[in-house]
């Protein structure tokens, strides 16, 4: 679905992906160390032109809600998304990538996390998200755990990168969970 809000946080906002987004995807996707933490699409660094046309796609589908996410004086840093949105379950998938490594470890990326739990929850009235994560981002576990998200599974030897098989850590959250979390946080 194409998202045409702007969510607006302390440190950051949610605004829609566009088209000018993706020379900073592409590069961010050439940095081993930011590519090491997610699964690209296709194998490798997608070029300009496949980076664009898979923005375009993104448009179409009804299933998919991303967002860039911004510093306060519209620095883009990376994304978050709620995939494979399913309306009859009410579930979706998370993701999240902060490209820029200048912003790791500033409490960006739980902020976005939080941020899009609140409008898959409220805006899209889910009932549950959930995510796989690489089983080495511990930065991302400890993120994931801080948003309440409770750890579901390991899927072993699920993703084969850089000459090795790694482990996939499933991660989810459920509607009554998000509401007691946010309770507690107040």
């Amino acid at each position: 679905m194409k998202t045409k809000i702007t969510l607006k946080g302390k440190l950051i906002n949610l605004r829609p992906l566009s088209l000018k987004d993706a020379p900073n995807f592409c590069k961010w996707f050439e940095d081993p160390e930011v590519s090491m933490f997610i699964s690209l699409r296709g194998r490798g660094a997608p070029s300009l032109k496949q980076e664009k046309e898979w923005i375009k796609n993104n448009f179409k589908t009804k299933d998919n809600a991303y967002f860039c996410i911004e510093t306060k004086d519209h620095e883009h840093i990376g994304s978050v998304s709620l995939m494979h949105i399913d309306s009859m379950h009410k579930s979706a998938e998370f993701g999240i990538s902060i490209g820029n490594k200048r912003y790791w470890g500033q409490g960006m990326g739980t902020e976005a996390t939080k941020m899009m739990l609140d409008y898959g929850f409220k805006k899209l009235k889910l009932h549950r998200i959930g995510l796989q994560v690489i089983a080495y981002n511990f930065r991302a576990q400890r993120t994931y755990q801080k948003s309440g998200f409770v750890y579901e599974g390991r899927l072993r030897d699920k993703m084969y990168f850089n000459g090795h098989w790694h482990d996939m850590i499933m991660m989810g959250i459920l509607r009554e969970e998000w509401d007691r979390t946010r309770r507690v946080g107040k």
